[in-house]
């Protein structure tokens, strides 16, 4: 079964220009961390049988679509660094924050306790099916303090993940 969901161009307040961007807010909108992990800046040359030829940027675009739908603003970021990310968890003023860990979900303790200590709803996103895959990749340190994972989805999971969480938040 396939799912076909279409998009409206965003309100000009939604559009992205560059990776990294932090979108003008009102307070009563929710504001949502999609943060994303090593390795993920090579979307669209790294290993496409698996990931697909899709870009960062792309998906950022596709998020941005998103938020225009659900009326929500979000500040998307990625890093290589353990360090940075756990930054990023730490300093976002985001109700809510959906993770693509890459690697990193099988393996930093770190970046699982830095969720757990902010306190607000993290959801788990891969864009390949992780249980189909390497062994080592089916253990999760994030899933121990997510409400939900999506994977498999490529990037589609992401504007689906927007979803998922403006929908928990709204709870």
């Amino acid at each position: 079964m396939v799912a076909v969901v279409n998009y409206l161009y965003p309100p000009a307040q939604f559009r992205h220009t560059h990776l990294q961007t932090h979108y003008k807010r009102t307070a009563d909108m929710t504001h949502i961390l999609i943060l994303n992990g090593p390795n993920l800046n090579l979307l669209g040359t790294r290993q496409p049988e698996t990931y697909g030829t899709i870009t960062l940027s792309d998906i950022e675009s596709m998020c941005a679509r998103e938020a225009g739908q659900l009326g929500v603003t979000f500040e998307f970021e990625q890093s290589n660094h353990e360090g940075a990310l756990i930054d990023h968890i730490h300093d976002t003023k985001a109700q809510g924050i959906i993770l693509n860990a890459g690697a990193y979900t099988h393996t930093s303790i770190a970046i699982m306790d830095a969720l757990s200590s902010v306190n607000k709803p993290v959801l788990e996103l891969h864009l390949s099916n992780v249980y189909q895959r390497e062994d080592f990749r089916q253990h999760s340190y994030i899933s121990k303090v997510a409400f939900a994972m999506i994977c498999g989805l490529g990037a589609s999971g992401y504007p689906i993940a927007m979803r998922a969480m403006s929908e928990h938040l709204a709870l």
